[in-house]
């Protein structure tokens, strides 16, 4: 008798119960996520009506790949570039919101008498709001196109980095168990490290590979090589210490900017559905429902401090970055709810061991309350401003109105801010890269050598030179390479005690560049003698191939910048932001009463206030189109309004086939039908012009069969005669009223 494996069994029985569930939640119009986790509560060891999971070690190991797959999907979504354009405004907000909520949670925990593990996980589970529920809420109340949904937008972004960071930070304390200031400072100096060569070396070499080997990549090449990269990359990082997750979300980002993101994003995605599925019903099968019974004060406590702590704490971020009072109200009650990543932190608690047994259900089951209130607040955040607005004293609404638009002006950067900016960046990205090749030469290439090719000091020799050799075009981008020359020439010029720094700043330069060659060779050889040749080799090889070194640079950097802005240049659209109006992008419907129209016959500006930017027509840009212009199903048309003003311009965009228009049908509605004609028939002895099939049926006379001759594709003028067949292609609902009638 076969024996059938019990990982398929329980993998069997979790993708049922999760079919089952999910059904009833898209039914009733709620997020999927919680019907994973109560297809786990109803699969998992607490509750005895259902078949139960018998293999929990193998379902944790399919959660574990989910999580991967998970983190790897937001990565996707992220895009390094995206943190960069967020802007101030964001990346304030987001700051202030997990700092504040970090400080809530704990002292939350603390009011309750938790321990300090569970205080502090509490706090970074409460940190990070949901983004898949606010997108949802968002698609679904259609506010998409409102100014505050880009800042939030915004938020998220920041935040999905945030939560990376907090979960290294969290590993790190739970392993040490102890507040440890330089073991957290090495473990954020590692996390910035490993993040900037990794975004280095994946965007330097990622889409290099994916544009080689474009031509041999079909749908399901390209769906192995991405998920072989993500998995690459989490190896990578767990060998240096770094949870699988980070990895995962690493590629993720770098792939995010390709010219494949989209096509990469949209073959994983049903991976991503499948284990993240498997994720989130074994986060289900770890609720106690006894535990959310005995705990319900604590979870309405919790879920309280997480509605207003967040409401307050992103709007209070909103208004420090410059934001509208409006904007900062609808910011605030948007992000008041928590999700996937919080999951993730829950678990990575229960999985070190280092939180209690109730704090999991208790964030799963807050996550759940919020998740329902999430629209709500969505759809009360303008009615709450507007009561704000009337309640708050007349000069704080004033004093705001001003901070915002003091804030919103243009700033210029003075020369040495622009210099010392670019320095930074320069001895940031080079001292890494540096410290990488040092690291590596001499734990990998010099062990390497010796135990494979050439033994004793010969292979050290080689070792040493390769090394030296793949550092050279950084040591001179480090030390030589001219940075911002203008606002350098400016500083030099123009003041003359200016001087002095400028020259300090080229000692620290060559300073540090000298100082990673002496550290390379001390890493081979510890003698004072062979460290001063070095250098000296090293500065007279530089002097002489100086302009080789700049050349090939020069290349490795246009083939890194190319990289980097290929998929911007692909889908590049311009940036116009007057005032408190803002772009957003709509899309002409099929349906829409705009297509086939000209500008100068719709008349936007002058009947709604909002003007048309760009039109994106497939790959084809038309930035700020002329009056001429016309719009066709599926452009995508940038537009510049304030929010009413998109708003009321948005039902036009979008355009709906009502059921009781007479043109409108379901496409299931056509069909081709076969009818007798007889003396009773209405158009009998009418030509096929005069009978009205056209107009009343929505149909079309394909042929008709004559006394055995079939004549296919009929003239206009063909008279019908008795006992004529007659095929029509059209409304089967309203063909046999015509044509039946008697």
């Amino acid at each position: 008798m076969l024996h059938l494996p019990v990982l398929i069994t329980d993998l069997g029985l979790i993708l049922a119960a999760a079919g089952v569930t999910t059904l009833l939640f898209k039914k009733i119009n709620q997020p999927l996520v919680l019907g994973y986790i109560l297809a786990g509560l109803l699969v998992g060891p607490h509750i005895h009506f259902f078949p139960t999971v018998t293999d929990h070690e193998s379902v944790h190991i399919w959660a574990e790949i989910g999580v991967i797959f998970l983190l790897f999907s937001l990565g996707l979504e992220f895009s390094f570039k995206k943190l960069v354009k967020v802007g101030g405004s964001a990346s304030i907000t987001a700051i202030v919101e997990v700092f504040f909520m970090l400080l809530i949670g704990f002292v939350a925990g603390k009011v309750m008498g938790w321990g300090t593990m569970d205080c502090i996980f509490l706090g970074g589970i409460l940190s990070v709001s949901s983004t898949t529920i606010i997108i949802r809420a968002f698609e679904e109340l259609g506010v998409k196109h409102k100014k505050f949904a880009g800042l939030v937008f915004g938020v998220l972004i920041v935040e999905d980095l945030v939560a990376i960071l907090l979960l290294v930070l969290l590993s790190t304390l739970a392993v040490s168990r102890q507040f440890a200031g330089t073991e957290m400072v090495f473990s954020i100096l590692k996390l910035c490290f490993f993040l900037v060569l990794w975004f280095i070396g994946g965007i330097f070499l990622v889409p290099t590979f994916l544009k080689a080997t474009k031509k041999l990549m079909n749908d399901e090449t390209m769906l192995i090589v991405s998920l072989a990269l993500c998995l690459l990359m989490v190896m990578l990082a767990v060998k240096v210490g770094f949870s699988p997750a980070l990895g995962a979300f690493i590629m993720g980002s770098v792939l995010a900017e390709t010219t494949q993101a989209e096509k990469i994003e949209h073959l994983t995605k049903s991976v991503k559905d499948l284990f993240a599925a498997v994720f989130f019903v074994s986060v289900g099968m770890l609720i106690d429902p006894g535990i959310l019974v005995t705990y319900a004060v604590p979870i309405l406590i919790i879920t309280l401090a997480t509605i207003t702590g967040k409401f307050l704490s992103s709007g209070l971020g909103a208004l420090v970055s410059g934001q509208p009072l409006k904007t900062a109200v609808q910011t605030g009650m948007s992000l008041a709810q928590i999700g996937e990543f919080s999951f993730i932190i829950a678990t990575l608690g229960t999985t070190l061991k280092v939180t209690s047994d109730f704090l999991y259900p208790i964030a799963v089951a807050v996550s759940a309350i919020t998740t329902f209130t999430t629209p709500y607040l969505i759809r009360t955040s303008e009615p709450f401003f507007l009561f704000l607005e009337r309640k708050l004293p007349a000069k704080w609404v004033a004093g705001i109105s001003r901070y915002s638009t003091s804030t919103a002006g243009i700033t210029t950067m003075s020369d040495w801010k622009v210099l010392l900016k670019a320095y930074t960046f320069n001895t940031i990205i080079h001292s890494v890269i540096l410290i990488a090749i040092i690291f590596a030469g001499s734990r990998y290439l010099q062990p390497f050598v010796t135990a494979h090719l050439i033994s004793g000091n010969n292979g050290i020799i080689i070792s040493l030179i390769i090394s030296l050799v793949l550092m050279a075009p950084f040591l001179w981008a480090l030390a030589i390479r001219r940075i911002e020359r203008k606002a350098h020439a400016h500083l030099w010029l123009n003041k003359k005690y200016t001087r002095g720094p400028l020259i300090s700043l080229e000692v620290l330069r060559i300073s540090l560049a000298l100082f990673a060659v002496g550290f390379l060779i001390f890493q081979f050889y510890s003698t004072w003698a062979s460290i001063l040749a070095a250098l000296a080799l090293i500065i007279l090889g530089m002097t002489i191939f100086s302009r080789k070194l700049q050349a090939f640079y020069d290349r490795m950097e246009h083939r890194f910048l190319y990289n980097l802005n290929a998929r911007e240049e692909q889908n590049k659209q311009p940036e116009i932001l007057p005032w408190d109006t803002h772009l957003t992008e709509l899309t002409v419907s099929p349906e829409s009463e705009l297509v086939g129209k000209s500008l100068v016959e719709l008349a936007v500006r002058e009947k709604y206030g909002v003007n048309i930017a760009l039109i994106e027509r497939g790959h084809k840009m038309i930035p700020t189109p002329q009056r001429d212009e016309r719009l066709y199903p599926n452009d995508k048309v940038m537009l510049i309004g304030t929010d009413d003003q998109l708003a009321a311009v948005q039902e036009l965009f979008n355009g709906s086939a009502k059921e009781n228009d007479e043109t409108y049908f379901p496409k299931k509605d056509m069909t081709l039908q076969k009818i007798v004609i007889n003396s009773s028939s209405p158009v009998f002895a009418q030509t096929i012009r005069d009978s009205g099939i056209r107009e009343q049926t929505q149909g079309l006379v394909v042929g008709i069969e004559r006394q055995g001759v079939r004549i296919l594709n009929p003239d206009s003028n063909l008279v019908f005669e008795n006992e004529d067949i007659v095929w029509i292609v059209g409304n089967h609902k309203k063909i046999p009223e015509l044509l039946r009638k008697t």
